[in-house]
């Protein structure tokens, strides 16, 4: 009997990435057909990769790369009207994704708490609780109003589907519909709670940074406070690695601890926001999820 893998994945166009230790693959609805296709992660790789707080980073860069990958398949095998997206649309597509969630998630909250008069310098806390607090309304505003469009609720039904097969696997139940429709969209691993967990390491990240600051240079409050703001605004998002390891770190810890409180205080505000990015998927969504795992778990039979 197959040894039981952690797995994890995401939804793509008409479809369903899982991934796994060494393998990952991808299956997508094609008309009346399932299409799949299973790809090797990269092996060899530096020991220090696999550290704690460090492999954090490295795995979340690693899922952005196979997450872009198996978008620009999916995209490639699913029709839109008489034409298919070409790769050079989705890596435009995806890099013009980025460079939004930078300047609205990270940089508008940033100097709108400014603005609004709050000191970085003087309160550093109550400065990144209010940053905080504006970056998080922002994200689930956006998530709320995205969530009414017809293909991102058919993504996120992929997204439900794709917990729900995963929770049959990790419960040891045969994989099939029946079963995995009995389980529920929310999951305790999701990129959604990880995201979540992302926000409020942040205010307790950054609440330090002006000490740091001040710390290596001591005239740093005698700069003009744009200049200073010009300078600090870089250096966050030169932290995002170590707040990605942290909170890497404390997502796996809160699901190995579901029954902790703590824990489940910290996993909650993310389980609320999957009720909206997981929709109860079809019978047909949940195929395509259960041929993706399928196909993930017949990969690595093979290794």
């Amino acid at each position: 009997m197959q040894k039981q893998l952690n797995v994890g994945g995401q939804a793509v166009i008409e479809g369903v990435m899982i991934r796994g230790p060494s393998k990952y693959s991808v299956a997508v609805k094609k008309g009346r057909q399932i299409v799949s296709k299973s790809w090797n992660l990269k092996k060899n790789k530096p020991s220090f990769y696999k550290w704690p707080f460090v492999r954090g980073f490295v795995n979340l860069a690693e899922m952005l790369g196979i997450g872009m990958k198996s978008l620009m398949w999916s995209a490639e095998q699913v029709s839109f009207g008489e034409e298919k997206a070409g790769k050079n649309d989705i890596l435009f597509a995806i890099i013009t994704s980025i460079v939004l969630v930078v300047v609205f998630f990270i940089a508008l909250p940033y100097f709108l708490t400014g603005v609004l008069g709050f000191e970085e310098e003087t309160k550093p806390i109550m400065f990144n609780l209010v940053d905080g607090a504006i970056r998080i309304a922002i994200f689930v505003l956006y998530i709320f109003a995205i969530s009414f469009m017809k293909d991102i609720k058919t993504m996120f039904q992929y997204h439900g589907a794709e917990h729900k097969a995963i929770h049959c696997y990790e419960h040891k139940k045969k994989i099939n519909v029946a079963n995995v429709q009995k389980f529920t969209t929310l999951h305790p691993r999701c990129g959604t709670s990880f995201l979540f967990i992302v926000f409020m390491v942040s205010i307790l990240v950054f609440s330090v940074l002006p000490s740091l600051m001040l710390y290596i240079n001591p005239n740093f409050n005698l700069l003009g406070p744009w200049t200073r703001k010009l300078i600090m605004f870089p250096v966050r998002i030169l932290l995002i690695p170590l707040i990605a390891g942290i909170s890497y770190e404390i997502l796996k810890m809160s699901d190995k601890k579901q029954n902790n409180f703590l824990f489940k205080m910290i996993s909650l505000p993310g389980l609320m926001l999957q009720k909206i990015t997981t929709q109860k998927p079809t019978n047909k969504q949940v195929e395509v999820a259960i041929a993706s795992l399928n196909k993930l778990l017949a990969a690595e039979a093979k290794k």
